[in-house]
């Protein structure tokens, strides 16, 4: 008989190994209680018991004795008792999801109080107006949490009791206002459910956790999990603990009290010390929502230095036991420290490269280890441009630096103006007092945050730093109105919608128009090999220990000498893909045209003598570039009619002339004999190079001449002959022929023996399920990801995309788009049949990946997983493919030691 499910673990019975079940928040929680340190007892109900609910639309019968039990334990272990009307014990009901979702789901505090126990609490404490506080709070948060009361008929009745006083904050309401408030809020809530305020503290626990449940399934938490990958069946665990409070003022100067959140490193640089935000006489939730400008951790040790004392022994413990920045929530209640969280910290991408680089450094982590704490995306990221800011920028205002880079758009003042103008395709920056897990689609959408309230571990900073977006928070100098849609400055400027800023997250500012961009400090180190601070020997660092461990070469996509030298200064091992079609274009087409329009052969070999020595020039200065290294050219691939004239232009032209030009008409016959309804599918790729005759053997001889020019001149070339779109072996086998019957004749003609090995490109189905007979011909595989994707889905890329691919994204169709990420189940199965069948044939065939995946990470693991000899991507992506094949040899190495 199986054991039967356990579906609530009070925190000593929990570690950090069990995140899956307990979610991230429970497992911290859990194993900050077994090493010792100050945490409120209480207890997690499971991501089980939160499935069992999403699925059948009922808590599962045994969690109420269960959660039953635990209670009575923590009422025990307290001393208290859940709302007793005396000396009441109360709770708080938080979720916690197996991945960090900051603030995408609910909390509830103060849970246990009514009516008669807010009495009892105001004498247990000795202040009353924190009672009358702690009250009004929870019947805000359950009126909106649980019972679905709007939360802005809560803030405008705050706000009228604060403009009745001539206060700014909350904290400044007195005892009477707040007992006011309160009853008003319980007559808000009762006007829009037709209910009561629940006064039963066990109805009260089970509700709120149940309503946590149902926030996994919110608007908000899937655009969040969309964004983040996050699996939408984990569920949601829910933490139940013993309440401590913050907003207990001082009774004497020791005794303080209040909030915060720390950081044992800067999230946003990744610099040494302590980080982070405190808020005197506030809960928890006032820092996260930035309602209050807070304080620099740093001011508590003047305000409370024993609890300063403390808290940095504290953390100086969990960075050493998770070996990791660490992220900490902690309350002072009356000088006493409790630590509410932990968990490892959300950072930019500046700051993980330089956290992962100095703990290695430090022998905290490994070298493999500190490599598997970086991307390829984040690295990409850190290659962005920044400002080019001069002595005469004056900015409009300075915030907190909370996610470093630099972003220029439109000012817009809600989230769904952001969404709109973002969907017609221009930049914003989304400007709010304080931002809330509402705004999350309008963060997405936008280029960058900025909000005049808050500080580094703001919901604002959190959530950009976490999706890696340019954020300023705290900028308090700005008076933010959402109603006029406008920001005024200290000094009378105003910005309204849709003016143009910049907004430099690095250095903290916000600017009047667009700031000129220069290029960034990483892109420029690697480019030169020249470290430039702590920042970029990080990341060289981290190059360096990625290249050492990785199996798969990287090589670049590059038609021009320029781009080849940039991409080996970036650490390109070759050219995967260069494509002739690019040469063609400009002062050339004309050359092309009279090659099409050629009525003879005479007339065709004419045109193409002239094309041979341009292509033989490009081809040498790309293989001097690459001098030493593969540089796999490919044969003249897109259809003809791209290189002439629109049909409905030439038509118009030659109709509207008094005297049509001859040329002219030569040209549109020539487009209606070419024109064709799919010219994707059409004449292009190696039927061209069959049906055209001699422009194969043009570009062959081309590559012939520029390696044989580069032996002459000392050089090292290693040319390789790739054919395009082949999806028979009888179309490589003709193509092949032609090709080693022109480098003969080279070869014969110069005296200089020439070994260009000749393969195809993998980019159709049927190319793919017959690579066994193909293989006989080919010296190598280069896989075409970004045709064999289309052939394969049967949809047009720039179609979909424009038309229904945001749907399928919304809908779930597609986790990611396919044209992004490969597809493994489909495109990635067809890819490793061709390997496999190939190399059963051909033991010698090299292989590789020359589409857009070539640099995408999650498809560079794919790609190392399946046995590819390279991918090759853009120059800009070099450096990242390059850290992620090396994080994809480590993926092996760990997989390995887990199956021992």
């Amino acid at each position: 008989m199986s054991k039967p499910t356990k579906y609530v673990y009070e925190f000593a019975e929990g570690g950090r190994d069990m995140a899956a079940l307990l979610g991230g928040k429970g497992a911290g929680l859990a194993e900050m209680t077994r090493i010792g340190l100050p945490v409120p007892p209480g207890f997690t109900v499971t991501t089980d018991a939160c499935k069992v609910y999403l699925e059948t639309g009922g808590e599962p019968p045994e969690l109420g004795v269960e959660a039953v039990q635990a209670l009575a334990r923590l009422e025990q272990t307290m001393g208290r008792t859940l709302g007793a009307p005396d000396d009441p014990l109360l709770v708080s009901v938080r979720s916690g999801a197996r991945f960090s979702m900051p603030g995408m789901m609910e909390t509830i505090l103060d849970i246990g109080l009514n009516d008669q126990s807010v009495t009892g609490l105001a004498k247990a404490s000795g202040q009353e107006r924190f009672a009358w506080d702690s009250y009004r709070r929870l019947i805000q948060m359950f009126g909106h949490t649980v019972m679905g009361v709007d939360g802005d008929l809560f803030e405008q009745a705050i706000a009228e009791h604060k403009a009745r006083r001539a206060v700014a904050d909350d904290h400044l309401l007195d005892t009477a206002e707040l007992a006011l408030l309160t009853e008003e809020f319980k007559a808000i809530i009762r006007k829009e459910t037709g209910e009561d305020f629940p006064q039963d503290p066990a109805d009260q626990l089970f509700r709120a956790i149940l309503a946590v449940f149902d926030s996994w399934n919110t608007e908000r938490a899937r655009v969040y999990r969309h964004r983040e990958h996050i699996p939408a069946d984990l569920g949601t665990a829910v933490n139940v603990q013993a309440m401590v409070f913050g907003n207990l003022g001082s009774t004497v100067t020791s005794e303080s009290s209040g909030t915060g959140v720390a950081f044992t490193r800067d999230p946003a640089t990744g610099e040494r010390g302590m980080y982070g935000d405190y808020l005197p006489d506030a809960q928890g939730e006032d820092v996260v929502a930035g309602v209050r400008d807070a304080l620099p951790i740093s001011e508590l040790k003047a305000l409370d230095p024993r609890a300063y004392a403390e808290l940095c022994d504290h953390l100086r413990t969990l960075e050493s036991h998770y070996r990791d920045l660490c992220d900490v929530e902690f309350t002072v209640e009356r000088g006493k420290l409790w630590i509410l969280q932990t968990r490892v910290g959300k950072r930019t991408a500046e700051a993980a490269f330089r956290i992962a680089h100095d703990l290695s450094q430090e022998r905290t982590i490994t070298p493999d280890e500190a490599l598997t704490r970086v991307d390829g995306t984040e690295l990409t990221r850190l290659m962005f441009p920044r400002f080019e800011t001069r002595s005469t920028d004056v900015p409009l205002a300075h915030g907190v630096p909370a996610s470093p880079g630099a972003a220029v758009g439109v000012a817009v003042f809600d989230s769904a103006e952001a969404v709109r103008r973002a969907a017609a395709g221009e930049h914003t920056v989304l400007v709010r007092r304080e931002t809330t897990p509402d705004d999350l689609p309008g963060m997405i959408a936008a280029e960058a945050v900025l909000t005049s309230r808050g500080g580094k571990t703001s919901h604002a900073a959190v959530v950009a730093r976490g999706m890696g977006k340019v954020c300023v928070c705290g900028a308090e100098s700005l008076a933010v109105d959402p109603v006029a849609r406008r920001l005024t400055t200290e000094s009378g400027v105003v910005v309204s919608e849709g003016d143009t800023v910049s907004v430099d997250g690095t250095a903290g500012t916000v600017h009047l128009g667009a700031l000129p961009l220069t290029a960034s400090d990483v892109g420029h180190a690697l480019e030169t090999g020249v470290s430039t601070g702590p920042l970029t020997e990080a990341v060289q660092g981290a190059l360096a220990h990625a290249d050492s461990v990785r199996r798969l070469e990287v090589r670049a996509n590059a038609d021009t000498p320029e781009d080849a030298a940039r991409a080996r200064s970036l650490g390109a091992q070759g050219i995967g893909l260069c494509r002739t079609e690019h040469m063609f274009l400009g002062e050339r087409r004309a050359l092309v045209e009279a090659m099409i329009l050629a009525r003879d052969n005479t007339t065709r070999e004419r045109a193409l003598e002239a094309l041979l020595p341009l292509q033989r020039a490009d081809f040498t200065g790309i293989l001097k570039a690459m001098d030493g290294l593969p540089v796999t050219i490919r044969l003249l691939d897109p259809p003809l009619h791209e290189f002439l004239p629109d049909r409905t232009e030439l038509a118009v032209r030659l109709a509207s002339a008094a005297h049509p030009d001859v040329h002219d008409r030569e040209l549109l016959d020539a487009v209606e004999r070419m024109h064709e309804q799919n010219p994707m599918l059409g004449l292009r790729g190696v039927r061209l190079g069959l049906a055209v005759p001699g422009l194969m053997a043009m570009q062959v001889r081309a590559v012939a001449e520029a390696v044989v020019q580069r032996l002459r001149d000392g050089g090292r070339p290693c040319a390789e002959i790739m054919v395009p779109l082949v999806g028979t072996v009888e179309e490589l086998r003709l193509a092949r022929a032609e090709a080693e019957r022109v480098l003969a004749e080279v070869a014969a003609e110069t005296g200089e023996a020439l070994a260009c090995p000749i393969g195809t490109m993998i980019e159709l189905p049927r190319a793919a399920l017959t690579a066994g007979s193909i293989a006989r011909f080919a010296d190598f595989f280069s896989f075409g990801t970004n045709d064999l994707t289309q052939t394969t889905w049967g949809l047009s890329r720039d179609d979909a995309e424009a038309s229904f691919f945001p749907l399928y994204l919304e809908k779930e169709v597609f986790g990611v788009s396919p044209f992004e990420t490969i597809d493994q189940e489909g495109v990635g199965r067809l890819v490793q049949l061709a390997l496999d069948e190939g190399r059963a044939v051909n033991s010698r065939l090299e292989t590789g990946v020359c589409g857009e995946h070539g640099g995408d990470p999650e498809s560079i693991h794919f790609f190392h997983r399946a046995g590819l000899d390279y991918v090759s991507c853009s120059p800009f992506r070099i450096p990242a493919a390059r850290l992620e094949a090396g994080r994809a040899a480590l993926s092996d190495t760990i997989a390995a030691d887990d199956s021992r």
